[in-house]
Order: structure tokens, then C-alpha cells, then sequence
């Protein structure tokens, strides 16, 4: 992470994998400027592909739903499967990197989109549709846990700066998918099934760099030498009990919370929009719009954030930012459109700064990888009902009121976590006592 939270993060324990390749595999340093150079590469086509499977399907969700007959409710359903698949699968990708390393389950999550994202628009029924969505999701859920842990193992010096490039390519991403898909769709025929498929190629495209990383458990770091063992400092590591933690669970709602709020926006902003007269192509534009608010935040977030002893303010800034984007949506939502998805893009940064009290509320590594799995498993967890109860509502009220109360009223209670998690303590101290 940046600023005062590199100084945790380049201690992370190097896995045995990783040095057991070092012993076996001794490398030149062209061979290892090469390995840095691809490793780079994948990262970022990996996080690129992070999130135009949602953000796609956001922009022709009418589309979609015309053409497979499918509900308001059943939509909401679609748009509660990317939380749901992210806190399954998520889980299971610790467990899978340490049997088959890391790049490895990379690269097969990578291959999972691609399959993921060519199947489903042509499944032909809503159960075809959900199940390739899923197939797709499960890749996107083990590389976004695993794409944080890859940065520290491989680059442990320069934390920072390839978190924030992963950072801004996984917003370019989002933000990609949600403004062309539109047009694109109807440069291609005007066909949403090729509108969607699409997408299959970018993910096809960041299996290639991940390749020669499958043969082997692990890889060498770009710097070896400064990736110590917490147990060569002094520093053994401490069995947490997490749960009983009240900073752990604050953090886990609030991030349960804000993921609640993004995958809503994602899922049905767009929509919102459309039916308030702004024309599609426009509407996919709006969301590209919030979504690339997150490009430059998540630099400049994380920085502000290790420098203040309680980040609460930044969550209660962002949580107003919200709060006015929602009443604009609800008053005059074609007439100020841009400035409520600008408002909204602001208030959706609240994801990098959940991960940067992730890394700010425990003293070692290991406290970090326990919070940030119960953090992360929890909080998609408690995401899921969102975005089904904006379908259910939408399509019982007839209208977008009672759906943009529903997202007021979860921003409230955003904000009183945020300052609850954000105090300056760790939950080392609150897990041992």
C-alpha cells in the first residue's frame, strides 16, 4: 500500500515456494529483468479484466433481460451473483495458491473469464446465463484475492507503486467496459450477445503472460533481499483470534457496505438513468464516468489516509458525497446526470480506503493476510441482499424511490462504521486481551 503502510507490506513472509525456486532455479539478471517485465504485463491485464464482466453486462442489463425473458427480481438476482461469487470462491484461493502457486491459479482464473465471458451470452436461458456468469465471476474472485498478495511476494520493495498501477488499471478497466460496450454493441450489428462475448478477447489476452508461471509453484521476486521473514526480526507470528476483534467487524461491514453500494451502481445505475429519458449510449457513459473517479482516488486516498491518525473522516466525506449523488438520482436524475455520477464515483472510493485501513488496523503481516480475509469474506457476504432488494423493489414499486431510499438509507450506517474502523488501534491489541 502507499506512504506509511509500505514499511508493513514489504515484510511479508516469502513464501517457501518462492524460495525453494531461488534455490533450485538460480537465475541471471537478464532472466530476472524478463521475469519483472511479465510478471508486470500480467498484473496488469489481469486487473483489466477484473471487472468488465459486470460492468458490461450493466450497460445492456435491458438489453439482456429482454432477450431471455427475465424478471426485475430474477435481474436483481443476476446483479446479487458477483458479491455471492466473490465470498465463495474468494476463500478458496489461499488454499489453491499454496497447492498450485499462485500464478498458476492466475492463470486459470484468467482462462475461467474467457470461458465464462464467450458462454454465457449464448446459453439461450436465464440458468445458462447464471452459471456461465459464474464461471466467469469464480476467475475474477481467486485473481482479485490473490492479484495484492502476487504484488507483495514479487515486488517487495515497490509496494506502493504497483499497487496504485494495478489500482488504476482495474478502474480503466471498469471504466472501459461500461463506456464503449454501448456503442461498440452497435457498431458489431446491434446484437448484446456480441456485445457481451466480446469482452472474452481482453480476457484471452492476460492468460499469455501468466503461462510460463504454471509449470512452477512460484517465481522469483524482483528483489529478493528485502522480503524477510517475520520470525528472522524477532517478530514470531501471533495466532489472532479475529472475531473477536470489534475493529475487524466494524471494517468488515464497512466494507460489506460500500461493496453493497458499488455493485448496486454497477449493476443498476445505468438503468436508473435510461428509464429517466438519457439515451444508452449516454447511460454506459455516466458509469464510465463514476467508475474512472476511482483511478485517480485510489492514488490519492491511500496517501491521505497513512497520514492521519483516524481515517474516519475521509469515510464520513465520502459517505456525504454519496448521500448527495442518491438525492440527485431521486429529484432530477437526467437533469444533472453528470455531476450525480461524479458524486458518485467520489463516494465509490471508499474501496481503496478499506483496503488501506485493512493494512493500517494490524502491526504484522500475518495480522494483515487473518484481517483482510475476514474483512473481505464477510463484507461480499453481507453485500449480496443489496442489489436483489433494489430488483425486488423496482419491480413491485414501479419506480426508482423506494430503491434510491433503500441506498440512502445504507449509506447512513456506512458512515459509523467507517469512523468506527478507521480509530487508530489494532486488532492484535483487541484480539489478545
Amino acid at each position: 500500500m502507499m506512504g506509511g503502510m509500505a514499511s508493513q507490506e514489504t515484510r511479508t513472509t516469502t513464501p517457501t515456494s518462492i524460495r525453494t525456486s531461488e534455490a533450485s532455479e538460480p537465475s541471471t539478471p537478464s532472466t530476472r529483468a524478463w521475469t519483472t517485465r511479465l510478471l508486470v504485463l500480467g498484473i496488469v491485464l489481469a486487473a483489466l479484466n477484473l471487472r468488465p464482466a459486470i460492468t458490461s453486462l450493466g450497460a445492456l442489463l435491458e438489453e439482456v433481460r429482454d432477450g431471455l425473458g427475465m424478471s426485475g427480481s430474477l435481474a436483481g438476482v443476476l446483479t446479487s451473483v458477483p458479491p455471492l461469487c466473490f465470498a465463495v470462491f474468494g476463500v478458496m484461493a489461499p488454499r489453491l495458491a499454496r497447492r498450485f502457486g499462485p500464478g498458476a491459479v492466475v492463470c486459470a482464473g484468467m482462462a475461467a473469464i474467457t470461458a465464462g465471458l464467450l458462454l454465457r451470452p449464448y446459453a439461450g436461458s436465464t440458468p445458462g446465463f447464471l452459471a456461465a456468469s459464474a464461471l466467469a465471476l469464480m476467475g475474477i474472485a481467486v485473481s482479485n484475492v490473490l492479484m495484492p498478495v502476487i504484488v507483495k511476494h514479487w515486488f517487495p520493495d515497490r509496494v506502493g507503486s504497483m499497487t496504485g498501477l494495478y489500482s488504476m488499471a482495474l478502474a480503466l478497466g471498469t471504466a472501459t467496459a461500461a463506456a464503449v460496450t454501448v456503442p461498440m454493441t452497435e457498431t458489431l450489428g446491434g446484437s448484446w450477445q456480441t456485445g457481451l462475448a466480446v469482452w472474452a478477447g481482453l480476457a484471452a489476452a492476460a492468460v499469455l503472460p501468466w503461462i510460463p508461471f504454471v509449470r512452477r509453484r512460484g517465481a522469483e521476486p524482483a528483489e529478493p533481499s528485502t522480503a524477510r521473514p517475520e520470525h528472522a526480526r524477532g517478530e514470531p507470528p501471533v495466532a489472532l483470534r479475529v472475531t473477536r476483534s470489534r475493529t475487524a467487524w466494524a471494517l468488515a461491514v464497512f466494507f460489506g457496505l460500500q461493496a453493497t453500494a458499488a455493485y448496486i451502481t454497477m449493476g443498476w445505475m445505468p438503468q436508473i438513468f435510461r428509464d429517466a429519458g438519457v439515451p444508452a449510449s449516454t447511460a454506459g457513459l455516466l458509469l464510465a464516468v463514476t467508475m474512472v473517479m476511482g483511478v485517480p482516488l485510489a492514488f490519492v486516498i491511500p496517501r491521505v489516509a497513512t497520514r492521519l491518525p483516524h481515517q474516519g473522516p475521509i469515510a464520513l466525506a465520502l459517505g456525504v458525497c454519496g448521500l448527495a449523488g442518491y438525492a440527485g438520482l431521486y429529484f432530477a436524475p437526467a437533469a444533472g446526470a453528470w455531476a450525480w455520477a461524479l458524486l458518485l464515483g467520489v463516494s465509490n472510493c471508499a474501496f481503496p480506503l478499506a483496503l488501506t485501513m485493512v493494512g493500517m488496523r494490524a502491526r504484522t503481516g500475518a495480522g494483515v493476510a487473518q484481517l483482510s480475509a475476514f474483512a473481505q469474506s464477510t463484507g461480499y457476504l453481507l453485500s449480496i441482499p443489496g442489489p436483489l432488494l433494489v430488483g425486488v423493489l423496482y419491480q413491485h414499486s414501479g419506480g426508482w424511490g423506494l430503491p434510491i431510499a433503500l441506498m440512502t438509507g445504507l449509506m447512513i450506517p456506512q458512515m459509523l462504521v467507517g469512523v468506527l474502523a478507521g480509530r487508530n488501534r489494532t486488532v492484535e491489541d483487541e484480539a489478545t486481551r
